[in-house]
């Protein structure tokens, strides 16, 4: 994914697949420091977290973590390249 550094966008991360019939009940999404997650909402399959800020040039890793209403839990990964638009 690719941002702007004054860009605060929504970005969705679906588990559908993965869950198999289960749903989320805890989400959280942490970014590596220079990129803030400004708030973090999940629907059953959902995961949608909005980020602000980085500098231009850099490239940050963010995971979302997951906890399912049948206890199973897992993480995912992905990078967000912060480049002026």
């Amino acid at each position: 994914y690719t941002k702007d550094p004054n860009a605060v966008l929504d970005y969705v991360m679906d588990w559908t697949a993965w869950l198999n019939g289960d749903s989320i009940s805890i989400a959280s999404v942490t970014a590596e420091t220079g990129l803030t997650v400004a708030s973090t909402t999940n629907t059953s399959t959902k995961v949608i977290t909005w980020l602000s800020g980085g500098s231009a040039g850099n490239t940050y890793k963010v995971t979302c973590s997951v906890t399912t209403a049948g206890g199973r839990t897992d993480n995912r990964s992905c990078l967000i390249t912060v480049e002026e638009r």
